[in-house]
């Protein structure tokens, strides 16, 4: 008897795989989803082509002054960002010292880049580094007035340096925190909850606006005699209480989402409340509120420009203050000023987001 062997498997029909497939599913399925698509369609055409011609075909690239962006049907004028670039990303930091800034840029991104990505080794080495030998290299490296280099107040500072400063010390500072005040919420003991339910109430019942204020003008006054802080450094010391506050809310919905099972298991095991928090609660909590943490971290990067309204020019707010510059007073310099703003911004928010959906995908209990 002939031995029976199987059939290779048949391909797929050509109808049900490929990009017109694809597109009868996603597209064209139904009439509505056609009428959709058209005028979709239409709509990006017709946004495409706007931006192009005011971004590339008639926008202006070279020029000293305001007259290269006052041709008829003017469109983006870049030479204004090409002018005032170093600024916007330094502010009035000295040039002669600006290699220091970019240090400490290369730095960061050179330990933050590996601890990013799972796979990367040292892990330790990285968390060791970025969060306690990098702060202290920033601090020395941007203010000087150690080994040689010359002292530069954070009056000076301004553009995406402030910008970073800030937000970055707010989300280092904010995830720790707000963990702490969500366990403190949670807390069996009433005089530790009712102060951190306090903490947390008050600094969410007001404006960001109100807090930077505060930090700016009222601190000083609870400050012993001979110790004050910059207004620098009160700015980053608000901002970091205020997210702190919206952080501990976004854990705590993580906290009361883990089973009670969870509990109860980590006590038949002899486990303490700390170990039980460090081991078994927390990772599980942080990973369902990956996307509240870091849409709190995204949300705190753009209120970085609140800091203008305390004397602080950040990124947007030295943008604003160039469109006095009377050499560049054209009708088009403040919406390129605006736009270029806004990709910085978008850029920074998109990467964030794109790297937390990743972390999503990754943790994700299925996989």
């Amino acid at each position: 008897m002939a031995e029976w062997t199987p059939k290779p498997p048949r391909p797929a029909p050509a109808s049900s795989v490929g990009l017109g497939a694809w597109a009868r599913r996603n597209l064209f399925a139904t009439p509505g989803d056609v009428a959709l698509t058209v005028l979709g369609s239409i709509f990006i055409i017709w946004l495409g082509n706007m931006l192009l011609d005011w971004a590339l075909i008639n926008a202006s690239f070279s020029g000293d002054d305001r007259t290269a962006c006052l041709k008829p049907e003017q469109g983006a004028c870049w030479p204004f960002i090409d002018a005032k670039l170093g600024q916007f990303i330094y502010g009035r930091y000295p040039e002669a010292e600006i290699w220091r800034v970019n240090l400490v840029f290369l730095f960061g991104f050179a330990g933050l880049v590996p601890m990013l990505v799972p796979s990367a080794p040292l892990k330790s080495f990285n968390i060791a580094f970025l969060l306690g030998l990098y702060p202290v290299f920033t601090f020395i490296m941007l203010t000087g007035g150690l080994f040689g280099l010359p002292r530069v107040e954070t009056t000076d500072w301004g553009g995406l340096l402030v910008t970073l400063v800030v937000a970055v010390t707010g989300i280092a500072a904010s995830l720790p925190l707000g963990i702490v005040l969500a366990l403190g919420r949670r807390s069996r003991l009433p005089v530790i909850r009712y102060l951190c339910i306090g903490f947390i109430e008050v600094f969410r019942g007001v404006p960001l606006i109100t807090v930077l204020f505060m930090a700016s003008v009222m601190l000083p006054l609870f400050l012993p005699d001979g110790v004050n802080f910059d207004k620098l450094m009160r700015c980053l010391i608000g901002v970091a209480l205020f997210s702190s506050a919206y952080m501990a809310e976004v854990v705590r919905g993580g906290l009361q989402a883990i089973p009670k099972g969870q509990y109860e298991a980590a006590a038949a095991l002899g486990l303490g409340y700390w170990k039980t928090t460090r081991l078994i609660v927390l990772p599980q909590a942080l990973k369902l509120v990956i996307p509240g943490i870091v849409n709190t971290f995204i949300g705190l990067f753009k209120d970085t420009t609140l800091v203008l309204i305390v004397g602080l020019f950040d990124l947007l707010g030295i943008v604003q203050f160039h469109f006095t510059d009377a050499s560049w007073a054209t009708p088009e310099t403040h919406i390129t000023g605006y736009v270029f703003a806004g990709v910085v911004f978008w850029s920074f928010c998109f990467a964030m987001s794109r790297y937390s959906i990743f972390m999503e995908n990754r943790l994700s209990t299925g996989r």
